[in-house]
């Protein structure tokens, strides 16, 4: 596979920064084993896993932030509703939603990523597992959600947000919730889709409807109990 592109200070660094993405040499046949023994492991890992929201966001976040504070509430309050949370495994966000649910009688659930730097994996989750391919941790995070929680976070929380749109905007899957929280963080967001992509005709008004905004971890229970009126049922 070839090195990601960057733009480095010097050749050097970039030498060092293109080893980290470096694969061995195999066959793109012989990957497919590899991809698919990496599909089957997850859903044997996960297949109790019948109830779900998952929770995006910032490995980068500290818990000394608010919204560390946020997610861990979120994830205690689902948990108590009797959802199991999902979240990508890490620290930051990922750590604090899975901190939560830990403390409720709900499962807290890690789909971890190999990543050369931040990824390394938090101490709440009750069932954990390890994937390298990143098209095959999001079917995970999808498969087995009754709905989504983006928290503020960066590329890969973006990423994981316009999956999401796309899936529900193609009737890929079922809509299902999904919540951003913290308008300050969100809002000049959805601000660019109404006054650049609607008018242009990228997307449809109906589109914008597929997310809301909300301000407390109170709404986001609030909303699921609302959408699931007798409480998670499998998807």
């Amino acid at each position: 596979m070839k090195p990601v592109q960057r733009f480095p200070e010097n050749q050097s660094d970039y030498q060092i920064n293109a080893s980290l993405f470096e694969e061995p040499r195999v066959s793109d046949t012989w990957r497919v084993f590899r991809i698919l023994s990496e599909f089957v492991d997850g859903f044997e890992t996960l297949s109790t896993i019948k109830r779900a929201i998952t929770v995006f966001g910032s490995a980068r976040t500290k818990p000394e932030d608010p919204q560390y504070h946020a997610a861990e509430q979120i994830g205690r309050m689902l948990g108590d509703d009797g959802y199991a949370v999902i979240t990508g495994g890490g620290p930051g966000i990922m750590e604090a939603a899975n901190r939560g649910a830990s403390e409720s009688s709900s499962p807290s659930v890690g789909v971890n990523i190999e990543l050369p730097h931040e990824q390394t994996p938090n101490s709440y989750q009750d069932v954990a597992v390890d994937f390298r391919y990143f098209f095959v941790r999001k079917v995970m995070f999808v498969k087995y959600a009754l709905g989504f929680v983006l928290m503020p976070g960066g590329f890969g929380t973006l990423d994981e947000l316009f999956e999401m749109l796309t899936l529900i905007q193609t009737r890929k899957v079922k809509p299902v919730p999904v919540l951003l929280y913290g308008r300050p963080y969100w809002e000049g967001l959805l601000r660019w889709m109404q006054t650049t992509l609607l008018p242009r005709g990228m997307i449809d008004p109906v589109d914008l409807d597929i997310c809301r905004i909300v301000e407390t971890p109170e709404e986001v229970r609030d909303l699921f109990r609302q959408w699931y009126p007798g409480g998670p049922s499998p998807r």
